[in-house]
């Protein structure tokens, strides 16, 4: 979830294990393996373009300067910060959406909500999977999932309906939509994604974050809850034939949402027909 690690306190280095060891302090989940190459060069480049360091700045010994270390675990905290205040923004209005329905009307399509803030580890893995270039603003740029909430609902049609509802505040500007309820992945995978522009209001200045949006019912969210353990588990490598049950699964999952939507439209019909005004009888004849 969002809660970070403590940062402990800083110490010299040498400027490559200091990139690596500063820059890691401060991920929330810390990498249980020795980072390879590519690893340590995406490291110092974020911590290059973290604190404006170049090796020449180095002491005689090869030691990275205190006040680097120091400046580079304030830069990863703004960094981090700014999402968290973008998650923050978020979660208030899908909260008044959510206590309004509850209050106001008799059904509410949201279920529940969660949010995630990408450790600096998952971001750096996602930087040299994607090739995106290891600075600071590029990431900010091109990575646009680092902070992300996910809304469960009920039926496939509440999920278009929050969207719709979030769409439609004036501060949250789309940057981009991916339905994979219409159109699924290869291996079953549902959900309906937004990428958006949230506000944050800081003491100087407005920072406009990206975040993204995952809207599912509960049957999609309990698949991709299952597929996520398994492809972690497998380290991506799954067996064919549990992929194909995971396709199975994904089949039977699409199927349970239609027959619970048409369910409810049999119960809102029939209680249409409950609440309808008996018809005036007939002048006597």
């Amino acid at each position: 979830m969002t809660d970070a690690a403590a940062v402990p306190e800083p110490t010299t280095s040498s400027a490559a294990s200091g990139a690596a060891a500063a820059t890691t302090a401060s991920a929330t989940t810390a990498s249980a393996t020795t980072p390879s190459i590519a690893d340590l060069e995406i490291y110092r480049g974020l911590f290059s373009s973290m604190t404006g360091y170049d090796e020449a700045m180095a002491s005689a010994d090869g030691q990275v300067p205190l006040q680097l270390i120091k400046n580079l675990q304030k830069r990863v905290a703004a960094f981090h910060l700014s999402y968290k205040f973008a998650i923050d923004e978020l979660t208030t209005k899908i909260e008044i959406l959510q206590e309004e329905f509850e209050h106001t009307h008799d059904y509410s399509p949201i279920e529940h909500v969660r949010t995630r803030l990408k450790s600096m580890d998952s971001i750096i893995e996602k930087v040299r999977r994607t090739n995106c270039p290891p600075d600071i603003e590029s990431v900010r740029a091109r990575i646009r999932d680092i902070a992300g909430v996910r809304i469960t609902c009920a039926f496939v049609a509440d999920a278009y309906w929050v969207a719709d509802m979030l769409m439609a505040q004036s501060d949250l500007e789309v940057l981009e939509i991916k339905d994979y309820i219409a159109h699924p992945k290869p291996n079953g995978y549902q959900s309906l994604h937004l990428i958006v522009t949230v506000p944050v209001f800081l003491s100087d200045h407005t920072e406009f974050v990206p975040v993204e949006i995952q809207l599912r019912t509960i049957a999609m969210d309990f698949w991709a809850s299952l597929e996520h353990k398994i492809y972690y588990k497998y380290d991506r490598e799954v067996p064919a034939a549990l992929v194909a049950e995971l396709t199975e699964a994904a089949d039977a999952a699409r199927a349970l949402d239609a027959k619970m939507a048409r369910l409810r439209e049999q119960i809102r019909g029939a209680a249409e027909v409950h609440a309808a005004p008996a018809l005036p009888s007939g002048p006597a004849s």
